[in-house]
């Protein structure tokens, strides 16, 4: 069927039977943040190579599954329901202390399967899991955009929980960055990546939904060099925010553990817009904690590239801005950087975007600059 795919396992009895072919090596593909090894022994043990192997790790109990499945209502049931019999399961490139991340086929189509192990013993980190499991459901299941990660189906049957997306290719913006030299982006990449996420993130924000975590390691690649965020474990609606996030993508305000708003993903975009035009990890050479306390007690933030154009740092600046307030919306990045991408096809200079908190825009910019008197306004929250 699939190269990189084990065959089925042939019928006891059977005669002349071949090897299955050696699998290629996993694609790198980490479709989370960061993972442990913890319980690697335990679902490792587990072939992937039948449908037969894939219901007894469904039901690893002897039924246990079952019953826990009956209990739920026939609602329940059909929406967590996949079709068991359409899906394979690949190679794995992405694991943790709970989870796992394969590539599989589903209904004839590439996907990522990420399944959630909870555990026994610890109800409360149970709890956590499943609570962050159906938030990432809830989520993806009714977003539509093609700069986020597109949701396939999802299956909950206790103890294993699993969320089935499309697959992308190319990995993450982290791991295409890491492969680059410093700086070495042209401006031109960098504005058709950073657009890609804003539109991304523009959508989200339409749709009242906080991600909380946004960083390079959750931007996705697909064949087409396009990206897509990812991985809304920790998202939540705007009315109901709580503080979860990387350090070094977190805004102080969530460092400092106080109510944020959607402002905490302009901050995040101003490290992963940096991170474009840099190719750099931000705050290399600090702990995860000492660049939140930088960041948050004596507002530090990475060095600027003095390669990069004048008008993108200035964007950077205006993203991660210390006050929330002065922090812009993405629907006018998305209007600054599309102004940007024009200019430079039609070979025009970069202007630097007028300060979000402004009220003189149209009088900022000069006739025949790169942005007109055609952008939106900036609302300011005070």
């Amino acid at each position: 069927m699939f190269s990189c795919f084990r065959a089925r396992r042939p019928a006891a009895g059977s005669k002349n039977q071949q090897p299955a072919a050696p699998m290629p090596p996993p694609p790198l593909i980490p479709y989370g943040s960061s993972y442990s090894t913890e319980m690697e022994g335990t679902m490792e043990n587990k072939r992937w190579d039948s449908l037969d192997s894939w219901s007894m790790l469904l039901d690893p109990g002897g039924g246990v599954a079952d019953q826990q499945a009956s209990s739920l209502s026939a609602d329940q049931r059909e929406e967590w329901m996949v079709d068991l019999s359409q899906l394979f399961i690949g190679n794995k490139f992405a694991s943790g202390s709970n989870s796992r991340i394969y590539r599989g086929i589903y209904r004839q189509r590439a996907v990522a399967v990420k399944m959630v192990r909870l555990p026994e013993r610890d109800e409360e980190r149970r709890r956590a899991l499943e609570e962050q499991f159906n938030s990432e459901v809830a989520f993806l299941s009714r977003l539509r955009h093609p700069n986020v990660v597109q949701f396939v189906a999802a299956c909950k049957r206790p103890p294993v929980y699993c969320i089935i997306t499309e697959y992308m290719s190319q990995g993450t913006l982290r791991m295409y960055l890491h492969k680059k030299d410093p700086c070495s982006l042209s401006p031109e990449t960098v504005l058709r990546l950073a657009l890609d996420v804003a539109r991304g993130m523009e959508y989200l924000h339409a749709q009242g939904v906080i991600h909380r975590d946004l960083k390079s390691h959750n931007l996705l690649l697909n064949d087409d060099m396009r990206v897509k965020v990812a991985d809304f474990g920790t998202s939540c609606l705007e009315a109901h925010g709580t503080n979860m996030g990387t350090y070094r993508w977190m805004a102080p305000e969530m460092v400092r553990d106080r109510p944020c708003t959607r402002k905490v993903d302009v901050y995040s975009f101003g490290i992963v817009l940096w991170e474009l035009t840099t190719c750099l990890v931000p705050f290399q050479g600090m702990t995860p904690v000492q660049a939140a306390y930088a960041a948050c007690e004596k507002n530090a933030r990475p060095s600027l590239s003095p390669a990069c154009p004048p008008a993108l740092n200035s964007m950077i600046k205006m993203c991660w801005a210390g006050n929330p307030a002065r922090r812009p919306e993405f629907s006018y990045i998305v209007s600054v950087l599309e102004k940007y991408d024009h200019c430079l096809r039609e070979g025009l200079p970069l202007v630097p975007p007028p300060s979000p908190a402004s009220s003189f825009l149209s009088s900022i910019f000069e006739l025949g600059s790169c942005l007109s008197s055609d952008l939106p306004s900036i609302p300011v929250h005070v």
